[in-house]
């Protein structure tokens, strides 16, 4: 039995309008080679200026992972000779990061990932991205569009010990930096992307042989190729080879990993300070700034739903998936609470018409949660269904109808269920002349059901014919009074047959 050690690289790009040490705009999809400039494609004699929103989001991501931002930190250039960085270096950071010694905590279920466990941040550091090659049978493209886009890395010490803790550090990563607004988090457009070092010892020998995986661009691959590499080095081990110090690529079609190249150490870089950056020494103004935008993370917000809104974990983690849901999720229990609502009661309505009605609905427009703000059926009028609702003043079909034209119609809820009688029918009354009605068409189902020997049958029988009573009424009825009129008749004592 082997002991395994997990480090991760995690690269983010980071939203800034410009690239890290140019003007050039940093944009996605656009066409290649359309966002250059002399300083970007390195041309002699250019200087690079370093843009200071990638900056103040570096050590935005830093502080959020309990890093300490040094006094003074520096850029290096890193020999990076490649087709892809035209310049042949990549300005990095080395020797003194932006951010350095943090932690983050991993909150599992306990089932695939433990329920709690700490891994310990060794650096954020700040660098230029490199261009993207396009392969293509025999020939290589190359897309400079890239190169220089503001990137940060955020190096891990090897405290996980499986691919399920990677994959959990990734999904905590990616969800934190888009509450902090500093990416988009976008494994499939290479926003987020992670490298993977993994090496196996005998327990208490500490790490072996460090194997990379290189340029995982999804949570999931990240753990199907670590747990991949972890079998596959102990079965060298255990055939009494040794592990090769390497990095490999993960091939999704075949679930294996593939030798790259051999593995480079840091010497192999020849880092040497970077002589047209100054030295960055952070004042009280910019840490001020950096101080001003951090936010509550995800996982402090999951557990104050817990506490204060008594939501389930489950659904806290859900709620709380995207900050946009949340904030939106809050806004509305808030609303309805002021409309007379206890506070818990809103929360969980309110909760399970986002968990079901309302994320039904972005995806059918094809919306990301993200978007949930721009639907027409705003915190206000969501909080001003629920609350109709809960004082049972319209159904919970005419609801569903309400909802939809609140969206299609841009109008808000209770205009609409006034002006198109969509309002509960609770009028016992009323309610008992469409279960007569109901009775006179489906009298051979009553008998059924009132001589039905499986509950489980009659319970069925009884629901079906409610059912018949709210399409009578349009939905209107109290399903509740309908429900104990149908029990009533169903157990109603019948008269004698004459003999």
């Amino acid at each position: 039995m082997y002991q395994s050690f997990i480090g991760l690289e995690v690269h983010i790009h980071l939203l800034t309008r410009t690239k890290v040490f140019c003007a050039c705009p940093s944009a996605f999809g656009d066409e290649p080679n359309t966002h250059i400039c002399p300083v970007c494609m390195g041309y002699p004699g250019v200087l690079p200026s370093l843009n200071i929103e990638a900056m103040r989001m570096g050590c935005t991501v830093a502080r959020s992972l309990n890093c300490r931002i040094p006094e003074r930190t520096w850029f290096e250039r890193k020999q990076y000779f490649y087709p892809d960085m035209p310049k042949n270096y990549q300005i990095s950071q080395f020797a003194s990061p932006l951010g350095q010694n943090g932690y983050m905590d991993l909150e599992g279920n306990g089932k695939i990932a433990p329920l709690k466990k700490r891994v310990r941040i060794k650096e954020c550091h700040l660098e230029e991205d490199a261009g993207k090659m396009i392969h293509t049978g025999t020939v290589s493209l190359l897309d400079y569009n890239r190169a220089g886009v503001s990137l940060l890395e955020i190096v891990t010490e090897p405290d996980m010990e499986t691919g399920e803790d990677a994959e959990l550090f990734i999904r905590q990563l990616r969800r934190m930096v888009r509450y902090l607004g500093v990416c988009d988090g976008n494994m499939e457009e290479g926003s987020l992307r992670a490298d993977a070092n993994v090496s196996i010892n005998l327990p208490g020998r500490g790490l072996g042989k460090k194997v990379e995986i290189k340029n995982l661009n999804s949570s999931r691959f990240v753990r199907l190729g670590l747990n991949y590499e972890i079998v596959r080095q102990g079965g060298v081990l255990d055939a009494g080879k040794e592990v090769v110090q390497e990095t490999r690529l993960w091939n999704e079609n075949r679930d294996q990993t593939e030798p790259m190249r051999t593995k480079e150490n840091a010497q192999d870089y020849r880092y040497f300070p970077e002589p047209d950056l100054p030295v960055f020494a952070p004042d009280a103004a910019f840490l001020a700034s950096v101080e001003a935008a951090l936010v509550e993370l995800p996982q402090e917000r999951i557990a104050r739903f817990e506490a204060e809104y008594g939501l389930s974990s489950e659904l806290a983690d859900l709620i709380c998936d995207e900050k946009a849901e949340a904030d939106y999720f809050e806004e509305a229990v808030a609303e309805a609470v002021t409309r007379g609502l206890e506070k818990n009661d809103a929360a969980s309505r309110i909760s399970s018409r986002l968990a079901s009605d309302i994320r039904h609905i972005l995806s059918r427009e094809g919306l990301p949660l993200s978007a949930i703000a721009s639907l027409k059926i705003t915190p206000r009028r969501l909080a001003s269904l629920v609350v109709l609702s809960a004082q049972r003043k319209v159904s919970g079909k005419n609801a569903k109808q309400t909802l939809e034209a609140v969206i299609a119609e841009d109008r808000d809820p209770e205009d609409l269920i006034r002006e198109r009688g969509w309002d509960l029918l609770t009028d016992p009354e009323r309610i008992a002349e469409a279960v007569r009605g109901v009775y006179e068409d489906e009298g051979p189902l009553f008998k059924e059901a009132r001589e039905a020997v499986n509950p489980k049958r009659r319970r069925t029988l009884t629901a079906y014919l409610v059912g018949k009573v709210l399409e009578r009424t349009a939905g209107r009825a109290d399903p509740g009074v309908a429900g104990e009129q149908v029990k009533r008749l169903i157990e109603a004592p019948q008269p004698a047959a004459n003999k």
